[in-house]
């Protein structure tokens, strides 16, 4: 879980240049925390497993999350640094540029799965994968659904695919994984992979998923981009806020679209993570949406 360190800028400068920042925001981050805190917000209880360092940096991590209400006893202490990321988000269009120091990592021996309570569904974003490995074959043990996020080619995570019920995926990751130059093609590639559910979102593109058979297209809503630092989780907050509830996929990936739209209309990947109240008044007030 790493702290997030976001400096607004007027554009991106050429390799070499400088510019001078606007706005800086500081805020805990990490794609499962974040997912956390925001299923949190939605009125659901949640448990976090991560490695950190008993650090500045670790401490208000911890404690920023904490306050959220996510159960922090499962975490696990390291020597070390806590995860730190950097960052750039462009004034204007919120697009951003992320860069992460990790040097502490989950091992699958601080995963004592009898210490865990069972939970209704686990997920998982592919850094530390054996540790995630046997999260998720436990996980499928004891009844829980298991739902994988990765946004980049970072490391090859094919390995866990077979485990996961709802595999839901950036498009930078899922087309030059798959080798694919549109969405749907990378879609059905990755059902090659992962037997359950595949989601491909595409930022304000939309989402496309296949269930059952069943195509669906969700398109993005259209919001004031303040930074788009965390849309994915908070898409994803939606998408598993729905699973729970039982919803189908095309209202899942509504409720995913809607949560990742108000989430941008702040700094940060927290700022912005909505209550259900503020849901309900978004999508009352019939909002655009992108073509």
């Amino acid at each position: 879980m790493p702290l997030d360190f976001l400096l607004e800028i007027s554009d991106y400068p050429a390799p070499g240049g400088k510019r001078d920042a606007s706005a800086l925001t500081v805020q805990a981050g990490g794609p499962v925390p974040n997912v956390l805190v925001g299923l949190q917000r939605l009125g659901h209880t949640t448990a976090l497993i991560t490695a950190m360092a008993r650090d500045l940096v670790g401490r208000q991590g911890v404690e920023e999350t904490a306050r959220e209400g996510v159960d922090m006893r499962h975490l696990v202490w390291k020597k070390g640094s806590s995860l730190m990321a950097g960052g750039f988000v462009e004034r204007g269009s919120g697009r951003r540029t992320i860069v992460l120091s990790r040097s502490i990592h989950v091992s699958p021996r601080d995963v004592v799965t009898e210490k865990l309570p069972i939970p209704r569904l686990i997920h998982l974003d592919g850094r530390d994968l054996a540790a995630c490995i046997r999260l998720a074959r436990w996980g499928r043990k004891v009844g829980a659904v298991i739902c994988f996020d990765i946004g980049s080619m970072r490391n090859d995570v094919s390995a866990i695919f077979p485990l996961v019920d709802h595999l839901v995926v950036a498009d930078s990751y899922a087309l030059p994984f798959t080798r694919s130059r549109t969405a749907r093609q990378a879609v059905s590639r990755l059902k090659e992979y992962c037997p359950g559910t595949v989601v491909v979102t595409e930022g304000i593109k939309g989402s496309l998923g296949l269930e059952d058979g069943v195509w669906v297209k969700q398109r993005a809503f259209r919001v004031k981009n303040i930074d788009t630092t965390g849309a994915g989780d908070a898409y994803h907050t939606g998408y598993m806020y729905g699973l729970l509830h039982g919803y189908d996929l095309a209202a899942r990936m509504y409720f995913g679209a809607a949560v990742a739209a108000l989430k941008c209309t702040k700094p940060g990947a927290r700022a912005g993570a909505p209550t259900m109240r503020q849901v309900r008044q978004f999508l009352k007030g019939n909002p655009r949406m992108y073509a």
